[in-house]
């Protein structure tokens, strides 16, 4: 992966789009989360653990790609997700 490649730092969704990007509380762009895991200035699911985040995510990447299973996915994932600055303790 490229480091100019930014992906959302919760659950490792490209944010190569502008309209992929969460929000903050004063409506402006956050440059760290999705539109999916970050709004308004909070998390959508503060409740989330790392591993829902990774099932979940795993689950998704493999619904877009048909070359991946969701194993695969979660794999891959595993190796990521616990760097992100969501998960990073």
């Amino acid at each position: 992966m490229k480091d100019d490649f930014k992906v959302c730092q919760s659950c490792c969704m490209p944010l190569n789009e502008p309209n992929a990007v969460g929000t903050e509380a004063d409506g402006t762009k956050c440059q760290d989360y999705c539109i999916y895991c970050y709004k308004d200035g909070a998390f959508t699911k503060p409740d989330s653990t790392l591993e829902m985040m990774l099932k979940i995510s795993a689950e998704i990447w493999a619904e877009k790609d048909p070359n991946i299973t969701v194993e695969e996915a979660k794999k891959q994932l595993q190796e990521k997700m616990p760097t992100l600055k969501r998960w990073c303790k």
